[in-house]
C-alpha cells in the first residue's frame, strides 16, 4: 500500500516491517564469521514480530544465502546493515567519550542500542517511534528479562506530530548537548519533512550536540525505491510480499551537508565504500547497490 500523510503501521506492516528486516539482517551479521557487530536481541525481537519469512531466516530454516538472486539479496542486506549498524554504534560511543550524556534515537524501531551498548554512567537514551512500535518493543524486551544499560525513556509519538514538545516533556535538557541518530529514516520522509526534522533537531541542540545520519541525494533519491525493491524482489518466492518501493518518498531534497552547515553544524562525510573500508570490508560489486556507492554517511557537531 502506498504511503499517505496519515498512515500508521506495526512492526509487521508497511514501514514497520522494514525495522524487522533490519533486525533480521543484524541477526545474520552478528553470527557471520568476522562479525563487526553483536546484537543478541535482534533474533528474539524478530521472532516476536512473527513475519514468517524473517523468522525462518533468523532461525536458519530458510536457507537461501546461496539461492541465486534471492540469496544474493540476503547477503547484500546483511553486509550493508552490518556496516551501517557499526557506523551508528561507533557514533554513539564516540559521543559518550566526548561527554555527551543525552542520546535520541529517531524512529527507533527494533533498535536495541539502549540495551546492548556500554553507555557511560548518567546517560539518558530517548527512543521516539509510533506508540504501537514502542509498546511492542518495550513489552518484548521486558519478557526477555533485558535490562537497559542506560536510563531509557520512550517517547511514543509519530514524527509527523509535535515530537519536539513530547521529547522535552519526557525530560530532554536542551541546555545540554544531545547525540542524535537518524538511521535509515530520511527516505521515508517527504522532502519537506526532512527539512523540518533537521530544523527541529537544530532548535533542540545545544552547542556540542552531535548528529549522525545518511544522505542519498540527486538521482539516487529518485531511484532508491526501485533499487530497494530489486534487492528484495526475489524474496516473494519465499513468502515476503511487501513492496519496499512503495514506502519511500521521492522528489528533490535539500542536500543534508549544505542544510546542516547553513544552520550552524560542522559536517563530516564519508562515502559508503569508505565506511566499508573503515571496518575492513569491501563494498559489494553488485549492480543493485552501485548507485548507493555515492551515498554519504554524515556526522555533524553543533557549534
Amino acid at each position: 500500500m502506498a504511503r499517505s500523510d496519515s498512515d500508521t503501521w506495526d512492526l509487521a506492516s508497511s514501514v514497520g516491517a522494514t525495522a524487522t528486516m533490519v533486525a533480521a539482517a543484524r541477526t545474520l551479521a552478528s553470527t557471520e564469521p568476522g562479525a563487526i557487530i553483536d546484537d543478541p536481541f535482534a533474533a528474539p525481537l524478530v521472532r516476536a514480530v512473527g513475519i514468517d519469512f524473517f523468522t525462518r531466516l533468523v532461525d536458519g530454516e530458510l536457507q537461501i544465502p546461496g539461492d541465486g538472486e534471492a540469496g544474493a539479496g540476503v547477503a547484500l542486506m546483511t553486509d550493508v546493515m552490518a556496516v551501517r549498524t557499526r557506523f551508528f554504534d561507533d557514533f554513539f560511543l564516540d559521543a559518550g567519550r566526548a561527554g555527551v550524556r543525552q542520546a535520541v534515537i529517531l524512529a527507533s524501531g527494533l533498535d536495541a542500542r539502549p540495551y546492548r551498548l556500554p553507555w557511560p554512567d548518567g546517560t539518558v537514551v530517548y527512543e521516539i517511534d509510533q506508540p504501537e512500535v514502542i509498546e511492542f518493543k518495550s513489552a518484548t524486551m521486558a519478557a526477555l528479562g533485558a535490562q537497559p544499560t542506560a536510563q531509557r525513556r520512550t517517547v511514543p509519538i509519530d514524527l509527523r506530530q509535535d515530537w519536539p514538545t513530547a521529547l522535552r516533556e519526557h525530560g530532554l535538557d536542551t541546555a545540554r548537548p544531545v547525540a542524535w541518530s537518524a538511521e535509515g529514516l530520511l527516505m521515508y520522509l517527504p522532502p519537506e519533512a526532512q527539512d523540518r526534522l533537521f530544523d527541529d533537531i537544530t532548535a533542540l541542540s545545544a552547542p556540542g550536540s552531535m548528529l549522525a545520519t545518511e544522505f542519498h541525494g540527486g538521482e539516487l533519491s529518485r531511484t532508491l525505491s526501485q533499487r530497494a525493491q530489486e534487492m528484495v524482489g526475489q524474496w516473494g518466492d519465499h513468502g515476503f510480499d511487501i513492496d519496499l518501493g512503495e514506502l519511500f518518498y521521492d522528489g528533490d531534497r535539500s542536500h543534508v551537508v549544505d542544510y546542516l552547515s547553513e544552520r550552524g553544524w560542522t559536517v563530516s562525510t564519508r562515502t559508503r565504500p569508505e565506511v566499508f573500508a573503515q571496518y575492513g570490508r569491501t563494498y559489494p560489486q553488485d549492480a543493485t547497490v552501485e548507485q548507493l556507492r555515492n551515498s554519504l554517511a554524515v556526522t555533524a557537531v553543533k557549534q
